[in-house]
């Protein structure tokens, strides 16, 4: 979870570096990093859910035998 913080908050700063942005590509880099830290929260939060229903998983069949 304190991953997918970190990396919403690394989107939330190249935001902001990409408002403050006075060159047309320094604003396009930061829009590129805000939407690779985007998808890297939104890939964890995947996989943190896969891996919380196989555990879930495991232990229902764990608690019949």
């Amino acid at each position: 979870m304190a991953q997918i913080l970190s990396y919403r908050a690394n989107a939330a700063k190249c935001r902001e570096d990409a408002n403050s942005a006075t060159l047309d590509n320094v604003r396009d880099r930061n829009l590129r990093a805000e939407a690779a830290w985007i998808a890297m929260a939104e890939r964890q939060e995947r996989v943190d859910e896969a891996r919380a229903v196989r555990e879930a998983a495991v232990k229902s069949t764990q608690d019949l035998t």
